[in-house]
């Protein structure tokens, strides 16, 4: 049986960095964090490939004011490194540490302020304080077919990181490599291999969801793997927040979130 929990941190959060981790080959870490870089901590990855790009997004991270932001740039260190590539995104890897309990504590806030009433312009912002209720945590109930929600967060990931188109047959390959040698055990690896072989549109990905908090995970971490800036991507996200049944203030105030980690 699939490891769902420790599947998702690897998507999240850093990569093993002690030799062989989970059966794999030793890891090299990333570069130290430059000045006002994440409080979360830095993050680790395979090295090469697809990942190259997002692993220098960390060293060229901006903060996020006097917070320095989670991680600041792109997605590095987790297996969400590899299907961004060197895209835009934000907050991609504000999760390098502490990984589902920090999407979490993400969810939980937005959901706050936007029961308070707050404007999402100017809500108050998750900082590394932040905890979530346990309803928000990905592995408080299952999917609504009865299986890990956190597979459901992986294929949402995988389906947004996807809508653009740009994840061709040679890149598709490369990824692959990498995950190869990520340390997966193999049904892992072929769980991850399927969900990148299959079209995952917005109706699988909104039919995951049991909860409204579910169905605010499943946006935010849609969010975490997209850049907003792109047509198709942001028509993407606008399909998956109607599905979802997501109030517009609330779309409003997860994406606050995650511009605010960024």
């Amino acid at each position: 049986m699939i490891d769902a929990k420790a599947l998702l941190e690897r998507f999240l959060g850093p990569q093993p960095s002690h030799p062989g981790a989970a059966g794999g080959p030793p890891e090299r870490s990333l570069p130290a964090a430059p000045p006002g870089a994440s409080p979360w901590g830095s993050a680790t990855g395979a090295g090469g490939g697809l990942a190259e790009a997002a692993r220098q997004a960390v060293g060229r991270a901006g903060g996020l004011g006097g917070m320095g932001g989670f991680a600041g740039g792109a997605a590095a260190g987790g297996l969400l490194g590899l299907l961004l590539g060197g895209k835009k995104s934000r907050g991609g890897s504000l999760l390098s540490h502490g990984g589902a309990a920090v999407l979490g504590a993400l969810a939980h806030r937005a959901w706050q302020n936007w029961q308070t009433g707050q404007a999402p312009a100017t809500a108050p912002v998750a900082t590394p304080q932040d905890q979530a209720e346990p309803r928000f945590l990905p592995a408080a109930a299952p999917a609504a077919d009865g299986g890990p929600f956190e597979l459901a967060l992986i294929r949402a990931m995988i389906g947004a990181a996807r809508a653009d188109g740009h994840v061709d047959a040679e890149e598709r390959a490369r990824i692959f490599a990498q995950v190869e040698r990520a340390g997966l055990d193999a049904e892992a690896q072929a769980f991850v291999f399927d969900a990148l072989d299959q079209p995952i549109g917005v109706t699988e990905v909104a039919a995951a969801a049991r909860t409204p908090e579910q169905a605010s995970e499943l946006y935010l971490v849609s969010r975490l793997a997209v850049d907003p800036d792109h047509p198709a991507e942001r028509a993407y996200l606008a399909a998956l927040a109607h599905r979802l049944k997501l109030a517009p203030d609330l779309v409003q105030h997860l994406d606050r979130q995650v511009d605010a980690a960024g």
